[in-house]
């Protein structure tokens, strides 16, 4: 079963308190112990807000609001993608995650929606098939 992995931060703890040295080093000794598991698809942590951009679609109009964002306390700091064989296995392993932040943070499992999650898999350019390739190596999209 494949999974997404959420890591959210308070930003403004973030901001005041980055991580240290120590902390990325725990980070990439767990990210290798997960590599040598066959755990670890992919992954990696992401940029403040401020340099992010939400695009927001009410019916056919699109609206771009630039970062930061006011309104946002946690935010996702990082991200990755495990192939494990259930939930009981991800949060096993998210349990042993070192805590990015200096407070609080919070780790979100989700699960993939998989083709058998689905009731009709075709997709609407192909009806015979589902996405083959790249865009389909990762997950139903």
């Amino acid at each position: 079963m494949r999974v997404m992995v959420f890591v959210q931060v308070d930003e403004q703890v973030l901001r005041d308190s980055p991580p240290t040295a120590e902390a990325f080093a725990a980070m990439d000794e767990y990210n290798d112990e997960l590599v040598a598991a066959g755990v670890f698809v992919a992954g990696a942590g992401l940029k403040p807000t401020a340099e992010a951009r939400r695009i927001i679609a009410d019916g056919e109009a699109r609206t771009v609001i630039d970062g930061p964002f006011a309104e946002s306390k946690e935010v996702i700091a990082g991200f990755a993608i495990w192939e494990v064989g259930d939930m009981d296995e991800a949060v096993a392993w998210a349990r042993r995650c070192p805590n990015p932040a200096a407070g609080r943070s919070t780790i979100e499992i989700r699960p993939f929606l998989e083709l058998a999650d689905l009731a009709d898999p075709r997709s609407p350019t192909d009806p015979a098939s589902p996405h083959e390739g790249e865009r389909g190596r990762l997950g139903v999209a």
